[in-house]
């Protein structure tokens, strides 16, 4: 089987991490979300909560880059001892390796949430990068019945999650969050249903030639 990986980019309560379950599971590949953190600490020595920690960071904080390249620049990682080794990019340099690692010929399949993974792999021709999004009233049901949280509750939640992605995805890549032209296919899941998203997505990495 040729390695492939599947990024998946989602708004907040769009279904998206629930198609790329549904995704991973009838794919028989790994799904990897937040373990991109704990590999990332594992491969820099650095304590996981340094990486929650600069997330955390980012999102508390408007972070604003005015520049169409990004701080993530492809560069090297930074070691112990270098003033640059306790920084969120640099923390982002170690994640960005570890996705890069996954991508590799020689590794299994996967699916990886966020992370910015789409940029991180732009380029690889065996990376199918999916951005999944849904108008706000769906995203409010789902909050609604898979958080139990109030409507201007989960409207409130569905917004600052949306702010903290898009700001993420600017300040590391100098894009758009939400530009097509960052991703093969990009769905609504309202249109379409999660269900159907799953086929497409499937549909896309059989006609790359990728799988049988």
């Amino acid at each position: 089987m040729k390695n492939y990986v599947i990024t998946i980019s989602r708004g907040y309560g769009s279904g998206g991490s629930h198609v790329a379950r549904k995704i991973a599971q009838q794919l028989g590949i790994a799904y990897y979300d937040e373990e991109i953190l704990q590999m990332s600490a594992d491969l820099s020595g650095i304590n996981e909560r340094y990486f929650f920690e600069a997330n955390e960071k980012i999102r508390k904080n408007i972070i604003a880059i005015n520049s169409s390249k990004g701080a993530y620049d492809d560069g090297k990682v930074y070691q112990a001892g270098d003033k640059r080794y306790l920084t969120a990019e640099n923390f982002f340099n170690f994640q960005a390796q570890v996705i890069k690692d996954l991508a590799a010929a020689d590794k299994e399949p996967c699916i990886i949430i966020g992370k910015a993974a789409n940029h991180v792999l732009r380029g690889y021709e065996n990376a199918i990068r999916i951005n999944i999004q849904a108008p706000m009233d769906l995203c409010i049901k789902n909050i609604m019945e898979r958080v139990l949280k109030s409507k201007d509750e989960a409207e409130e939640l569905i917004l600052k999650t949306n702010k903290y992605r898009s700001n993420y995805y600017k300040y590391f890549t100098g894009h758009n969050w939400l530009d097509p032209a960052q991703y093969d296919l990009s769905i609504n899941t309202k249109a379409l249903g999660e269900d159907y998203a799953v086929k497409l997505i499937i549909q896309l990495v059989k006609d790359r030639g990728l799988i049988d």
